[in-house]
């Protein structure tokens, strides 16, 4: 591979936006070991919040992305590599960009704590509500008009 395409791959890959349309692989090995990603964050995101006893399968798979990401982005920066593989090298960085975008767009695991935390924003909303509607101000004195 020539140095100006070498370059012209790393600039597609760390262009912002470059995500945008791409799919993610439909499995990828990660580490020596065949992952079927996109039905993972699929299934993962179908969810709206990562169940508390995904969270930790969630996370060691999105730290397995990133080294691999690391490792594949090396491959093209350092390596001695034919063009066609360093183009398959960066599409395949970009889907698992993609795929990382997905896990990272995630909801919080904890569905009861959001659930309470909605509850103590209603009541301080309509405590906040009744003072002003009885025309108190925040030290619960009247106000005066």
């Amino acid at each position: 591979m020539q140095e100006y395409e070498r370059k012209q791959l790393l600039e597609r890959i760390g262009k912002e936006g470059s995500t945008i349309g791409a799919q993610i692989p439909e499995a990828i090995d990660i580490q020596g070991e065949r992952v079927e990603l996109r039905d993972f964050v699929f299934e993962i995101k179908r969810r709206e919040t990562v169940p508390e006893g995904e969270r930790e399968r969630v996370e060691q798979a999105k730290r397995n992305l990133r080294k691999e990401r690391l490792e594949r982005l090396e491959l093209i920066e350092e390596g001695e590599i034919p063009r066609e593989e360093g183009e398959r090298l960066a599409e395949s960085i970009i889907g698992i960009d993609r795929a990382l975008e997905g896990l990272q767009q995630l909801g919080p695991a904890n569905v009861e704590a959001e659930v309470e935390a909605q509850e103590v924003a209603d009541k301080k909303r309509w405590s906040r509500f009744m003072r002003q509607a009885l025309g108190l101000d925040e030290d619960s004195t009247p106000n005066r008009r």
